[in-house]
């Protein structure tokens, strides 16, 4: 099974990487160069443009971090070259009406379209065990799974194309209002003088224990807002979450809240921080600092 990616940032390029582990031929780019010499070093080939990626490959992986840019890359670089058969795999976070738009084209081409989104950050593509929700028909999901598996350890069909981004936006509410509500939690602890590695602990395990504590409280203790999902792609997300709550008639108040909290992250010049940094916007409304390691001294 031949495979072309496109996009080979924080999560394509681990992703790449893991395919490439398990055996597959990969041919794949990336607008930096860096990006692309990265997959040639893992064992993959590099090519110097999106349609390269595309031609003659029976799977084509998207990764890319905007609609626009997808949109562009989808209509102008794969559908001229697109094989009968081949199936087009979008792992971005976009809206779903615009993933169902993207499966009529590729259908007229008589190839197929999934949308598997994926959740885990950036730990969880280096380790290919990201969680994966896929929409599309049966037949192509089962031709595509033993790729998904390849860079995922749950990878779950969810329904027809467009379920797999219907998933991911419910994901990113539930992502998105538990980091906020995690730093709004800990600045409360910290300036009340609790020892927030305590707190952690003593809370980890019970109700209000997620993923999400247990993946970010580390980041906060240290003080390391290094991107594993930026600021500014989750405030993408976010506004794709919103757009479709308007379309749909349902109000969303929290992702709300929290999309003009990424929003004033972004003006303030943190929109490469990890989503963790929004502890920053809690600190800024406080004028207070939570102490680096989360003891004071």
């Amino acid at each position: 099974m031949n495979i072309g990616q496109i996009g080979l940032g924080i999560m394509g390029a681990p992703m790449a990487e893991n395919l490439l582990k398990a055996g597959f031929a990969l041919k794949a780019f990336d607008i930096q160069p860096s990006a692309r010499k990265r997959v040639t070093e893992a064992g993959g080939e590099s090519v110097d443009a999106a349609g390269e990626a595309a031609k003659d490959s029976d799977i084509i992986i998207t990764m890319l971090p905007t609609t626009a840019i997808l949109d562009e890359v989808i209509i102008k670089d794969i559908l001229p070259v697109i094989k009968k058969g081949a199936i087009v795999i979008d792992m971005s976070s976009v809206s779903p009406v615009d993933s169902k738009r993207w499966a009529e084209k590729l259908a007229e081409k008589e190839a197929a379209f999934l949308d598997a989104p994926v959740s885990g950050g950036e730990p969880k593509a280096i380790d290919g065990t990201l969680s994966i929700m896929a929409g599309g028909d049966d037949h192509s999901f089962a031709a595509a799974y033993p790729v998904l598996r390849a860079v995922g350890t749950d990878v779950t069909h969810v329904g027809e194309v467009g379920s797999g981004s219907t998933t991911k936006l419910a994901n990113q509410i539930l992502v998105n209002v538990t980091m906020a509500a995690m730093s709004e939690a800990v600045l409360l602890a910290s300036k009340a003088g609790a020892d927030i590695d305590k707190v952690y602990e003593a809370i980890r395990n019970g109700l209000a224990g997620s993923s999400v504590l247990d993946a970010k409280i580390p980041k906060i203790l240290e003080r390391d807002f290094t991107a594993g999902g930026r600021i500014d792609i989750n405030l993408k997300d976010l506004s794709n979450v919103l757009q479709t709550g308007k379309s749909l008639g349902v109000p969303l108040p929290l992702a709300s809240d929290v999309a003009e909290m990424y929003e004033s992250m972004v003006a303030h010049g943190k929109k490469s921080d990890d989503h963790s940094g929004v502890l920053q916007h809690y600190e800024m409304l406080a004028n207070y600092t939570v102490p680096q390691g989360g003891k004071h001294r």
